[in-house]
């Protein structure tokens, strides 16, 4: 069974009110664009067969139109020749193709009456379908706020958050357990002996020597 039962039940259709007594919105906004769109297929197909039969209609006065002529002119030769009888007779034969046109003529103006019902239809169809695709966009946009809301104060309101943050203070207890073994391998190194200080006093004393002889150097190129 289908939402709508025909064209105007769709254009007469309130597409929030049908949204709001829905229990699943998105599934029924799905289903109302689909017949939507199938229906305004339907009638768009109803309007081009009905095009069709008044082409093949016009072809067939076209035709009763050079019958008529036809006729009109055997009965010019019928009465020419004294056939009086005759001529009438082709006469009434040229009046059936009258006949006959007028009837076609009548009912291509009402199929131009269903044609015009049914551009309006369509006109219509198409503004409740743009309007149910724009509720559409709506619905799933504020669908997926509302799953990431959720997602969000289930992330924070949970278990989650709080093992996160039990991991974190268990990196730091090693990271500070790093720190305290490279801190304690420093401690406790034996002091320098006296004949190592003098050593390394006497190092830096040619070091000394040794910049300033290289400064000397330098300072004579330049000169």
């Amino acid at each position: 069974m289908g939402i709508f039962s025909r064209t105007r039940d769709i254009i007469a259709a309130n597409v929030t009110d049908l949204l709001d007594r829905a229990e699943d919105p998105a599934k029924m906004i799905r289903m109302i664009i689909m017949e939507m769109e199938e229906t305004l297929v339907e009638v768009r197909a109803s309007a081009a067969r009905t095009i069709a039969d008044q082409k093949e209609m016009r072809r067939q006065i076209t035709k009763l139109d050079t019958v008529q002529a036809n006729w009109l002119e055997k009965a010019e030769l019928a009465l020419s020749k004294g056939r009086e009888d005759l001529a009438k007779a082709a006469l009434v034969e040229k009046q059936k193709a009258a006949d006959l046109g007028n009837q076609l003529n009548d009912e291509i103006a009402l199929l131009d009456e269903t044609l015009k019902a049914s551009e309006a239809d369509i006109a219509k169809l198409q503004n409740k379908l743009r309007e149910a695709r724009a509720r559409q966009n709506s619905i799933v946009t504020r669908l997926e706020s509302a799953h990431n809301r959720a997602k969000m104060r289930e992330m924070f309101a949970g278990p989650k958050i709080d093992d996160a943050f039990s991991r974190f203070d268990l990196l730091e207890r090693r990271v500070d357990y790093a720190e305290g073994r490279a801190e304690a391998a420093g401690m406790g190194a034996a002091p320098k002996s006296l004949e190592e200080e003098i050593a390394e006093l006497r190092s830096n004393d040619k070091v000394e020597a040794e910049l300033a002889a290289l400064k000397a150097r330098t300072a004579n190129k330049e000169g």
